[in-house]
């Protein structure tokens, strides 16, 4: 495969794993539902901080992919981290 879909499809990797490392915290630890529990997020300030939680799973797709010698897309997975550290400095400096 070329380059840009090998990277690609580890930002894809990523994007999930960090939305579903968010979901299961939410399920998890939360009392509330998905909904109730973003937007208790939104008001209190820590949307950053849910986020930044979900992520923890990016570390699983990115050294999994590591490990498979598949570089490209573990460089694709960590675009998709930095990404979401952009949104999370976004929140954390505008809200």
């Amino acid at each position: 495969m070329n380059r840009k879909k090998e990277i690609a499809i580890g930002f894809f990797v990523g994007i999930i794993a960090n939305t579903l490392g968010t979901l299961l915290y939410i399920l998890i630890f939360s009392d509330l539902g998905i909904a109730e529990t973003y937007n208790a997020a939104v008001e209190q300030g820590h949307v950053g901080s849910l986020l930044a939680l979900g992520a923890i799973l990016n570390l699983v797709a990115f050294f999994g992919f590591l490990r498979l010698k598949r570089d490209l897309r573990a460089r694709g997975v960590m675009i998709a981290t930095l990404l979401t550290a952009l949104v999370i400095l976004y929140y954390k400096l505008l809200h």
